[in-house]
C-alpha cells in the first residue's frame, strides 16, 4: 500500500500437469489474486461450462487469513472422478456486488466439487465469487468514497449548508484494475443499502455510461469526461451540475500521484456537452462545507471553564463570553461547525446551556436538564452537526433519550431509536452531513461503537426523527472507550481487544480498517477529538498527562496536566 507496492504486479500461474485436487483449488485460490482484469487464468482451472456460470464479482469473502483446504471423501463417487474440496477458515467481512463492505465474524465452510476432464481435474462447482484472505484483500482493493446528497426532509428549510449537503458512501473497488471506471459505475448504480434510506442521487434512476467498454481516465488537465446513457440525456442544468458534484467529490482522490481533478464534464451518449463543472465551481457542495474549517480545539480546564488552543499555541486560552468565565462550572462542551455557539454541560451532567462565544454573550436558560442525578446518568456531552443541530443523550434511567435542538435553542425533538437489547447511550457524535451518528452503546458489562442512520420524516412543524440499522464500526474491539469523527467516513477509535491492551485505530464507517498509518496512542486515552480535516492535530485526554496533542511530524505533548473532554467543532 506504499508507492513502491503500486509498481508491483501479480500474476496467476497455469495449472501444471497432473495437479490433485487440493493442489488444484490452492492454485485457483492463488490465481484469484492475481492483477488480471477478468481472471483469465483462474478460469483455467475451471470446467469449460463452470467458466460460464462462474461469477467472481457476486461477491467477496474475506477470511482472517487464505482458508485451509482439504479433500472430503465423496459418497456419491463411485468410479473415481469426482471429488470434493473443502475451504475453512474464519469469515470476518462479506463484500456484497454493489462494492460494500458488511462485517460477518463467524466460521467459515465451503465446498468445491471437481471434475475428470480427460486426464486433468478442473473445477465444477467453484465457489460463489472470491473467497480472499484479509492481506490479500487489502492488497487488492481499495475504499473509496461514493457522494450522495442527504435527504433532509422537515429540516431541508432550516439546514444552515441547504440542501447541497453531500454524503459519503464508502465502497471497495480493485485497485489496479480500472479504479475510476469502476467507481463511477458503483455511482451510477446508486447508494449502497444501508445508507439509501437517508440519501438520494442527482443521477436518473437507470443511469449508465454510455458505452459498455468505456474506460474512464483523466485527460491532460485532469478533467473527467464521462459518457452518459440516454437515461441522463435531458436533465435541467441545474440537475446535471449536481451529477457533476456527485461525480467530481466522488474521483477526486482517484488522480494519480498528488494531482487532484480539476473539472468534470458530462456529456451525453453522441458527445455533446451535458454540462460542466470545474473544480472552483464545485466547492458549493464541498463536504468540507458543512464540517467547516476549525481554526482551534477546545476543553474543559481544572477550574471547569472553557478554553481552546490554535496550533500554534502551547498554553490554552478561555474562550470568550459566559463559558470562559470562573464560575462556568462545565464538565463537557461541543462548539458549533462556525465556531460561533457553544454548547455546555453542568459538572453535575444535569443542566445544558448554549451561548455565543462572544465577549458579553449571555449564559441564557438551562436548554435541557436531566434527572438522572449523577454525572453517569446524566447528559451526554452535546455534538453539533454542520446543519446548525444540536444532539445530546439523557442517560436518566427512569427515562433515557436521545435528543435533537433545531438551531441549538429550539425545541427539543425526541429522536426514536432502534431496541438497544438492555444496552443504553454513553457518547455520541453526530457527522456533520447530520445523515449519520456513531453512539457508544453499553451492555452487559461492554461498550461498542454503533453507527446508525438518521431518517428525517414528518413535517417543518412537528419533525419525526428516528435513528435506524445501528451496525458495528470496530467489530474488532470488545470495548470502545473514545472516539471522533476523522474524515468523511472515517472515526479515529481508542478501545482494547480481548488482550485488554488500548490501541489507537482509524475505521471507516462501513467497519472496515481504514487503510492510512497507524497511529501510536498515548497511553490510557479517556477521551479523544479529531477534525475530518485529516492535517489537523489528533488531541486527546489521558489518564496520566492530562490533555496531549500530536502535531504533525511531532511525539504527544503535554498541553494541560489537568484538563479534560478536549473536542473540535461538530
Amino acid at each position: 500500500r506504499s508507492d513502491v507496492d503500486s509498481q508491483v504486479r501479480v500474476y496467476g500461474v497455469s495449472p501444471g500437469k497432473g495437479e490433485q485436487p487440493a493442489e488444484l483449488v490452492s492454485g485457483f485460490l492463488e490465481a484469484t489474486t492475481s492483477d488480471e482484469e477478468n481472471f483469465g487464468t483462474a478460469k483455467e482451472y475451471l470446467t469449460k461450462s463452470a467458466v460460464k456460470r462462474w461469477q467472481p464479482f457476486a461477491a467477496t469473502t474475506v477470511l482472517e487469513q487464505a482458508p485451509d483446504v482439504r479433500v472430503e471423501t465423496d459418497p456419491g463417487d463411485r468410479d473415481g472422478s469426482g471429488k470434493t474440496v473443502v475451504l475453512s477458515g474464519k469469515r470476518i467481512a462479506v463484500v456484497d456486488e454493489t462494492h460494500a463492505y458488511k462485517p460477518d465474524a463467524q466460521p467459515y465452510e465451503e465446498r468445491i466439487h471437481l471434475t475428470l476432464s480427460g486426464s486433468e481435474w478442473r473445477i465444477d462447482g467453484p465457489p460463489r465469487g472470491l473467497i480472499l484472505g484479509e492481506s490479500d484483500f487489502q492488497r487488492i482493493y481499495r475504499s473509496v468514497n461514493k457522494y450522495y446528497f442527504a435527504d433532509l426532509g422537515p429540516d431541508a428549510k432550516e439546514s444552515t449548508a441547504g440542501d447541497n449537503v453531500l454524503v459519503a458512501d464508502p465502497v471497495y473497488v480493485r485497485r489496479r484494475i480500472d479504479p475510476v471506471t469502476a467507481t463511477v459505475k458503483a455511482l451510477l448504480g446508486g447508494p449502497t443499502e444501508w445508507l439509501e434510506p437517508v440519501v438520494s442521487s442527482s443521477f436518473p434512476r437507470g443511469s449508465a455510461l454510455g458505452r459498455r467498454d468505456e474506460r474512464l481516465s483523466l485527460d491532460d488537465s485532469n478533467t473527467l469526461k464521462v459518457r452518459l446513457s440516454d437515461r441522463a440525456a435531458r436533465v435541467s442544468a441545474a440537475r446535471c451540475a449536481r451529477m457533476a458534484a456527485q461525480t467530481l467529490f466522488t474521483v477526486q482522490d482517484l488522480g494519480e500521484g498528488s494531482s487532484e481533478v480539476s473539472g468534470v464534464r458530462l456529456e451525453r451518449q453522441n458527445g455533446s456537452e451535458l454540462c460542466a463543472l470545474s473544480s472552483d465551481a464545485a466547492r458549493a457542495y464541498a463536504p468540507d462545507g458543512v464540517e467547516g474549517h476549525p481554526r482551534h480545539q477546545y476543553f474543559v480546564d481544572s477550574d471547569h471553564r472553557m478554553v481552546r488552543l490554535s496550533d500554534d499555541e502551547d498554553r490554552p486560552q478561555p474562550v470568550p463570553g459566559p463559558f470562559g468565565s470562573e464560575d462556568a462550572g462545565l464538565g463537557t462542551v461541543a462548539v458549533s461547525r462556525d465556531e460561533r455557539d457553544v454548547a455546555g454541560v453542568t459538572a453535575d451532567g444535569q443542566a445544558l446551556y448554549v451561548t455565543q462565544m462572544a465577549p458579553g454573550a449571555e449564559r441564557g436558560t438551562v436548554r435541557l436538564r436531566s434527572q438522572g442525578g449523577s454525572v453517569e446518568h446524566g447528559l451526554t456531552a452535546p455534538s453539533w452537526d454542520g446543519l446548525g443541530g444540536l444532539w445530546v443523550a439523557d442517560r436518566n434511567p427512569q427515562r433515557p433519550r436521545l435528543l435533537r435542538l433545531r438551531g441549538g435553542t429550539g425545541a427539543a425533538d425526541e429522536v426514536a431509536l432502534p431496541q438497544l437489547d438492555g444496552g443504553r447511550i454513553t457518547a455520541l457524535r453526530v457527522s456533520a452531513d447530520g445523515s449519520r451518528i456513531a453512539m457508544l452503546v453499553k451492555r452487559s458489562g461492554h461498550t461498542t461503537l454503533r453507527l446508525g442512520r438518521i431518517e428525517r420524516r414528518g413535517t417543518e412543524a412537528a419533525p419525526k426523527l428516528s435513528v435506524g440499522a445501528l451496525r458495528a464500526v470496530a467489530p474488532k474491539l470488545e470495548d470502545v472507550d473514545t472516539f471522533s469523527w476523522a474524515g468523511d467516513s472515517r472515526l479515529v477509535v481508542a478501545g482494547r481487544e480481548s488482550d485488554g491492551v488500548q490501541q489507537l485505530q482509524y475505521v471507516e464507517t462501513d467497519g472496515s480498517p481504514a487503510n492510512i498509518p497507524e497511529v501510536p496512542g498515548p497511553n490510557g486515552v479517556q477521551s479523544i477529538g479529531a477534525s475530518e480535516d485529516q492535517t489537523r492535530p489528533l488531541i486527546a485526554e489521558t489518564r496520566e498527562n492530562g490533555i496531549v496533542r500530536l502535531l504533525p511530524n511531532t511525539d504527544w505533548k503535554t498541553v494541560d496536566q489537568d484538563g479534560s473532554a478536549p473536542v473540535y467543532p461538530g
